[in-house]
């Protein structure tokens, strides 16, 4: 706790401009206490600290220079997460306060939980990591509590998981990550401890396959809605820059080869994307030549539907996953969906021309 009495002291004396020698005899002390008091070598007697306040006509905590923190729930995890994205000093030692203040509130123990977590990963202390896990099991006791939809029981087993594997426990991280691997959720993290740590490549494989694949496909869709997101604010050139961010990612894993697969789907439709950009800025050549392409592979799509994925640098998914797109049976219904999700009837107007003329 930092306080300014002294700073505050001498700032008050000086507003009433007294010498240190007439505050000394207002107060009864001697100059040399006075002294010791501003230069913080001692400070006064809790009756002469009052005395003070009241002669300087402030309150004994603006003397002192306290100022009294907001222990309220709530504020207290604010002040936890803020500490936690500064990496304050004292973060773990606040949070130990605030889980003797509010031992059964599932947001204070979860954060303390992260925040030993995070701690102990960085700088490799075991028995912060071994707190964290104590406040893990506290949290899931304590799940009903949750207002997060983000947050799960699942999640917090993965939490727990990585902590184990962060204290070397490996197997047992491993273990705890495939009994809670619900949908696919820790794949990645599966993946990446054979691989890294367990050295079993040919194991980790599929799992590093399914989750490459479930983040292209989420990355995608989160490209689709900023592109949206981007046209509502009239915003072309971020607009165009996500989409072309999307055409790149796909270039990147797609195998050069010209056998169709379900991704040639995703490509007609951010292009149909990009040529409704380049029609809003002018740029109506290389607008015909996205349409040009979109139509190409949609009908590439359609003429032998696949709805898996073989043409994926990385590795070829079972036959038993299988894909689907929201948007239309057909890549051409899908392009055509988009079209009119765009609200765009001169890109409309076009797309059925380059598609009739191509029949």
């Amino acid at each position: 706790m930092e306080l300014s009495l002294a700073t505050n002291i001498r700032k008050f004396r000086k507003q009433r401009h007294l010498t240190q020698e007439q505050l000394a005899e207002v107060l009864g002390v001697t100059t040399g206490a006075v002294y010791k008091w501003e230069s913080g070598i001692s400070s006064p007697e809790l009756p002469l600290i009052v005395e003070l306040a009241d002669f300087f006509d402030v309150s004994v905590d603006v003397l002192l220079g306290y100022r009294m923190k907001d222990n309220r729930e709530d504020a207290v995890i604010k002040r936890l997460n803020a500490y936690c994205r500064g990496r304050n000093p004292d973060a773990l030692m606040e949070a130990e306060k605030a889980l003797k203040k509010y031992p059964n509130s599932f947001e204070v123990v979860h954060i303390c939980a992260e925040l030993f977590l995070i701690y102990g990963a960085e700088s490799h202390e075991a028995d912060k990591l071994h707190r964290a896990l104590e406040l893990l099991e506290q949290a899931r006791r304590l799940i009903s509590q949750n207002r997060d939809p983000e947050i799960s029981e699942l999640t917090l087993c993965g939490e727990s998981a990585s902590v184990y594997e962060f204290l070397g426990e490996q197997e047992k991280g491993l273990e705890i990550h495939r009994q809670n691997n619900a949908n696919g959720i820790f794949n990645d993290s599966i993946g990446t401890s054979l691989a890294v740590f367990l050295g079993r490549p040919e194991e980790a494989e599929p799992y590093l396959l399914r989750a490459m694949m479930t983040s292209v496909g989420t990355l995608i869709n989160t490209i689709v809605g900023y592109v949206f997101v981007f046209l509502a604010r009239k915003d072309s050139r971020s607009a165009q820059e996500i989409i072309t961010l999307g055409i790149s990612l796909l270039q990147g894993i797609k195998k050069e080869t010209d056998a169709p697969d379900f991704l040639d789907r995703t490509y007609a439709e951010l292009y149909i994307l990009l040529s409704h950009v380049q029609l809003e800025t002018g740029k109506i050549e290389e607008a015909n030549t996205s349409i040009a392409n979109a139509a190409r592979l949609a009908a590439r799509f359609d003429a032998a539907p696949d709805y898996g994925v073989t043409s994926f640098r990385y590795g070829t998914l079972p036959e038993s996953v299988s894909l689907f797109d929201c948007l239309g049976v057909t890549a051409a219904g899908g392009v055509e969906n988009m079209i009119r999700l765009l609200g765009d009837p001169e890109l409309l107007s076009r797309w059925k021309e380059v598609t009739e003329n191509g029949r």
